[in-house]
């Protein structure tokens, strides 16, 4: 059995005072405690002091404003896949909230902790023990990385299914910090060093994300990878949305945005789509263009479980799945 080292435990009443507390010398937030207590287990992390989130009310909200769905961070998995706005406005996050691990997890586990979700890596997700067994890494204890040996940065994998979701949408995140809010693009909130991938500033917790109202019709959809159905992170995922010139699959394309997860820190946005610009989406064509970018542009590394070319190529196929089954809708 793996036991949780000794910390203390703070439970602040607003965010305010959530701010205050984790100006404290190596304090950590904790919300659903699903990410975080693991890794105290396998001693990745050792604070003195958690802040827990629980308590803060104003984190717990969904509600429409100024043209955007604003989440709050302290929203549940499953209240996000259950939400009847969610469901009727983004099917595609509703539906990647509820595919998440378990019933237990999703239960606990928050908007904010899957945005902030820390990185994963064969090597890294080990206990203590074995860690040291190989000499440790760039992320723990260690100074070579075991998945690119001649790298300087750690490429352990953005494992996050809401990410690319929220990403492809053109989702804003507010953090709130010593100095107020803080606007920026979701997916210019991570980058490529696994051991430092997310772009907090310090104090920073994360209050919500807002997500921009579709002025036109569209098309989204998630889909991932898993061996099984349940409990696992995604070993490759995809998230698809489409923006179209009228509410029909034989519409023309107006726009498109893919963005790739699980295959370093931070997620890859596919580029070079203006080639499906003006097709119908019923168009076979879209479909196998789109999955034919998607392979050539996201190369993942050995940093998770399952042969690299393998991966590879499930990107392709669960890409064009996630069209074909837009255009099966109707």
């Amino acid at each position: 059995m793996l036991r949780l080292p000794r910390f203390g435990v703070q439970t602040p009443d607003t965010l305010e005072d959530a701010v205050a507390a984790l100006a404290q010398p190596g304090a950590r937030l904790v919300a659903g405690g699903t990410d975080i207590l693991p890794n105290l287990k396998h001693r990745l992390d050792q604070p003195p002091v958690l802040v827990s989130l629980s308590r803060v009310a104003s984190l717990r909200e969904i509600r429409e404003e100024d043209g955007n769905l604003v989440i709050g961070a302290g929203v549940t998995l499953t209240e996000i896949a259950e939400h009847d706005r969610v469901r009727a406005l983004f099917p595609s996050v509703a539906y990647a909230a509820g595919v998440i691990a378990s019933p237990l997890i999703r239960n606990m586990g928050t908007l904010g902790g899957n945005v902030n979700l820390d990185t994963r890596c064969r090597y890294v997700n080990q206990t203590h023990f074995w860690r040291t067994a190989i000499g440790g890494c760039l992320k723990s204890e260690g100074d070579v990385c075991h998945v690119v040996p001649k790298g300087r940065i750690c490429v352990a994998a953005m494992s996050s299914d809401l990410v690319p979701v929220l990403g492809s949408l053109g989702s804003t995140l507010v953090n709130q910090g010593p100095d107020g809010p803080r606007e920026l693009p979701l997916l210019d909130y991570y980058g490529a060093d696994g051991t430092a991938h997310i772009k907090r500033e310090p104090g920073e917790v994360t209050r919500e994300v807002r997500i921009p109202l579709p002025s036109t019709p569209t098309r989204a959809r998630y889909a991932k990878w898993t061996v099984r159905k349940s409990i696992d992170f995604p070993l490759v995922s995809v998230a698809i949305n489409v923006q179209l010139a009228s509410d029909s699959v034989d519409a023309e394309v107006t726009g498109v945005s893919v963005v790739v997860g699980v295959l370093g820190s931070k997620p890859r946005v596919v580029t070079r789509l203006d080639e499906v610009i003006g097709r119908k989406l019923s168009d076979a064509t879209v479909a196998h263009t789109v999955a034919t970018r998607v392979h050539a542009q996201c190369k993942p590394l050995e940093n998770v479980p399952y042969e690299a070319p393998y991966r590879r190529q499930m990107i392709r196929v669960f890409a064009q799945r996630a069209i074909e089954e837009m255009v099966a809708e109707g």
